[in-house]
């Protein structure tokens, strides 16, 4: 039961307060062409746009890592997570990708800041579970297969057109 809603919700279970696991994290909504993160530090939280590109990426990654940010969460949304990931670890973060289907959506209305709040909320309180991200080289490996797969795949398509 949520029963404190600024600017930090304390969460009960019973007469049992679940006590915050990471006390600075970041929830990152993560579309096409925006990315939308809430950084929390203790009770203060901070939110901010970036775009999608490397740019934007980066500079995520930077203002993450000038403030101490212990762990980030996203949103395993098609594959728009995959490049954010990458730099994310890269510069030494702990980076977190989970399934939207695993979290409870927000109540009324939907909107890209209210999801990055939530997200940054459960993440903080240890409430999310990680979905499984094979490794960098099994990564590597699975796209060079599928690449493989789809040039087989237009091969056959044009010997089957002639």
């Amino acid at each position: 039961m949520i029963t404190d809603r600024v600017p930090c919700r304390k969460f009960y279970s019973g007469d049992a307060r679940i006590d915050k696991l990471y006390n600075n994290c970041c929830g990152i909504d993560v579309h096409k062409k925006l990315i939308v993160a809430c950084f929390r530090i203790g009770i203060k939280q901070e939110i901010r746009e970036f775009g999608a590109t490397t740019r934007g990426l980066l500079e995520l990654a930077d203002w993450l890592s000038n403030g101490n940010c212990q762990m980030t969460a996203m949103e395993s949304t098609a594959s728009y997570w995959k490049p954010l990931y990458n730099i994310l670890k890269s510069s030494g973060l702990a980076a977190m990708v989970v399934n939207v289907h695993h979290m409870k959506a927000v109540p009324g209305r939907k909107t890209d800041v209210k999801d990055a709040k939530w997200i940054a909320d459960l993440r903080q309180h240890g409430l999310l579970k990680p979905s499984y991200i094979p490794d960098k080289d099994q990564r590597e490996l699975r796209e060079l297969v599928r690449y493989r797969q789809g040039l087989v795949g237009e091969r056959t398509r044009e010997l089957n057109r002639l």
